[in-house]
């Protein structure tokens, strides 16, 4: 047996054990992305660097032989930094987006991608499940949001944008025809209540979502109906049933509604001794006006912009009372944001601001990329919608007009999940112009993207260990080296019997599975 020391801990292994393999037989985390059990060592990623205390240098560690009397440090500043600057090298070279442009700019942060291939799939209830994980009133928001996420949507480079508000409302409209609507499964309730001011967009949202949380959400409404400034708009544009139905959708998940309940300084106070925490959703702040004790600025009350926090503990603050706007998504948006902080702080007993992950991206597509994109869309002009929206036929084929820009593997994406543990920064490194983006789609549903490889051998590796006839190797030398199959055969060739092996084992988007399942 070798002995060593791995942080401070003393550890024996067998001769041959690799210092990452000793490290994880005591559960000391070292992480890796080119390292896969039951294949060879082939070091590539250089994530797994550690330090050798005796003389300060860094090695790898997944292909690093134990030797007596190691003393090796895996944790400290200097080799958590050694690792974020393998990333960020990594990165100067990866070309794709971790979320879709049109993802980024909905402030809701609707996953739109998933939503269009559940529609082109014909799976309405699903394409709903999937939208209301971040938009609780999709029958309303699609008939007046101005659709940001069409402003951002690359199809626009190649004809016009895909009608992605429109394809909300048809799966939000054919949910509440439906006779039995969508309701999502509810946590057990935790016995904490929030206080929710005012049944407008943002009030409505942050009731829905605290209540799916397991936390009893009571708004209070001092009108006589639910909806706030949903109410003043025309019924030829909204009609009042759509309102109707879509806050009965959120009461049958628990939530209470109490109308005709107006909350001055007094009640403000009662509520604050009553309930675990508040949020306040009144609506737009006149300036000079009494907000409950509250902070305010120009614009509303103030609030921290990440945790929505106000002056007030256990006061929170969202939508148009932070201040006027006309995007009703952007304070569903807020409303789904603060559920999520003030469950944490429930759970935790701190307010952090909402989480955010890391996000690669590489800006505009060339026009030598349409091509490219298009292999995954159905080249076909917009579709056209009525005054009642659109028919089934036309939905699925606007949705398939979706080029997919999104990553096909963006949860379980080691190189993401490093990324954003290690804060890397992703252009810290580039310098030069960046690789066209490639698609070669397999038959099984695999689609390979050359650009977002980091060349760590593991494809290789399992095609090797399969015996593929062809399978994947490295060509070129040097910077110029890329996997791909050789004797420029095609993917479909070279992934005979592998296809969803090495999809599997990908530890970025280069190789994922093309179809949906995997995100649901």
């Amino acid at each position: 047996m070798i002995k060593l020391t791995i942080d401070n801990r003393t550890i024996e292994v067998q001769p041959g054990t690799s210092v990452w393999q000793a490290a994880q037989s005591v559960g000391i985390e070292i992480p890796t992305m080119c390292y896969l059990e039951g294949t060879e060592h082939f070091t590539s990623c250089m994530i797994c660097l550690v330090k050798d205390a005796k003389n300060g240098r860094f090695f790898a560690s997944c292909s690093t032989p134990v030797i007596e009397g190691q003393v090796i440090i895996s944790n400290d500043e200097e080799t958590i930094e050694s690792r974020k600057a393998a990333l960020e090298l990594l990165l100067s070279e990866h070309v794709g987006d971790c979320e879709a442009p049109c993802q980024l700019v909905c402030p809701a942060h609707m996953n739109i991608p998933l939503m269009n291939r559940l529609i082109a799939k014909g799976d309405f209830e699903k394409a709903l499940e999937v939208v209301k994980r971040d938009i609780a009133l999709p029958s309303i928001l699609g008939r007046i949001c101005p659709a940001p996420c069409e402003a951002g949507c690359r199809r626009k480079q190649v004809d016009e944008s895909v009608s992605i508000c429109l394809l909300k409302r048809y799966v939000g409209d054919e949910d509440l025809k439906s006779g039995k609507p969508y309701q999502p499964q509810l946590a057990e309730l935790s016995g904490k209540k929030v206080a929710v001011i005012g049944s407008g967009p943002a009030g409505l949202a942050a009731a829905y979502y605290l209540q799916i949380k397991g936390h009893q959400a009571v708004i209070f409404e001092k009108n006589s109906g639910a909806g706030g400034e949903l109410l003043q708009i025309g019924s030829e544009i909204l009609p009042a049933e759509i309102i109707e139905q879509e806050v009965a959708q959120i009461v049958a998940t628990g939530v209470q509604i109490k109308l005709n309940e107006f909350i001055d300084d007094n009640s403000f106070t009662e509520l604050q001794t009553k309930f675990d925490a508040v949020v306040v959703a009144t609506g737009t702040v006149a300036e000079g006006t009494s907000a409950f004790f509250l902070k305010t600025t120009k614009t509303g009350i103030e609030a921290d912009k990440s945790s929505y926090l106000t002056s007030i503990p256990k006061v929170f603050a969202v939508g148009n009372s932070l201040r006027a706007s006309k995007l009703a998504v952007r304070s569903v948006g807020q409303g789904k944001e603060v559920a999520t902080i003030i469950d944490n702080y429930f759970k935790t007993d701190e307010v952090s601001g909402y989480p955010e992950r890391f996000n690669s991206k590489f800006g505009r597509l060339a026009e030598v990329e349409f091509i490219q994109y298009q292999k995954d869309s159905e080249n076909a002009p917009r579709q056209k919608a009525d005054q009642s929206g659109f028919t089934k036929e036309a939905a699925i084929r606007e949705a398939k007009r979706c080029m997919h820009c999104d990553c096909r593997n963006p949860e379980s994406c080691v190189l993401r999940e490093l990324s954003h543990r290690y804060q890397a920064v992703q252009k810290r490194f580039q310098t030069s112009e960046r690789l066209n983006v490639e698609k070669f789609i397999h038959r099984e549903g695999i689609v390979y993207e050359p650009a977002k490889c980091i060349k760590c051998g593991i494809c290789v590796r399992l095609t090797r260990q399969h015996q593929e006839e062809f399978g994947f190797t490295f060509i070129g030398r040097g910077f110029d080296v890329k996997i791909d199959v050789p004797f420029n055969e095609s993917v479909q060739k070279g992934l005979e019997k592998t296809a969803a092996i090495v999809a599997k084992a990908c530890p970025t988007g280069a190789l994922a599975m093309f179809g949906v399942e995997e995100q649901l």
